[in-house]
């Protein structure tokens, strides 16, 4: 009885111990160059410069030792003249599983700043929540945007 008691606690002890190695925190941060796929703009009648848009979005997200991974995601913003309000959905996809967040922010002057809410993961970052943020980044390229992005990752157990 006290030899199966003793093996049914190591066992349990193993396997808290190997919940415990998975879990925690992870930071990445990583340029995100993003593209409009499929997206509509609706002018606002009797507002000059009033838009609302919404649609599908891509993007590459690009660390500093190279790594990458990709992003696609759906986007509405409520802009007057380029600034105001955007919100949405995004799926990152790295080689080690993948990230779900809504995000919103706001654009002015030219420049979004925002932020994200994980819902969601899968392989490494299996059941994750946690925040990040969005900023802009200088852009020296037409027709896409470039961000800086920062995601803290909380997986289970931690």
């Amino acid at each position: 009885m006290r030899k199966s008691l003793a093996l049914f606690l190591s066992g349990v002890a193993l396997a808290v111990a190997a919940s415990t190695a998975v879990a925690g925190e992870k930071v990445l941060e990583f340029k995100l160059v993003t593209k409009p796929i499929d997206v509509k703009v609706i002018e606002a009648a009797n507002i000059e410069g009033q838009t609302i848009a919404s649609g599908k979005l891509f993007g590459v997200a690009v660390f500093n030792d190279g790594r990458i991974g990709v992003k696609e995601f759906v986007n509405t913003s409520d802009l007057l003249k380029g600034s105001g309000t955007f919100f949405g959905y995004s799926t990152y996809t790295f080689e080690e599983g993948s990230i779900t967040a809504r995000y919103t922010g706001s654009a002015k002057d030219g420049k979004s700043n925002g932020e994200y809410t994980i819902l969601s993961g899968t392989g490494a970052y299996a059941n994750a929540t946690g925040t990040g943020t969005i900023e802009s980044a200088p852009n020296p390229f037409k027709g896409v945007s470039l961000l800086n992005i920062k995601l803290v990752i909380k997986t289970p157990g931690s």
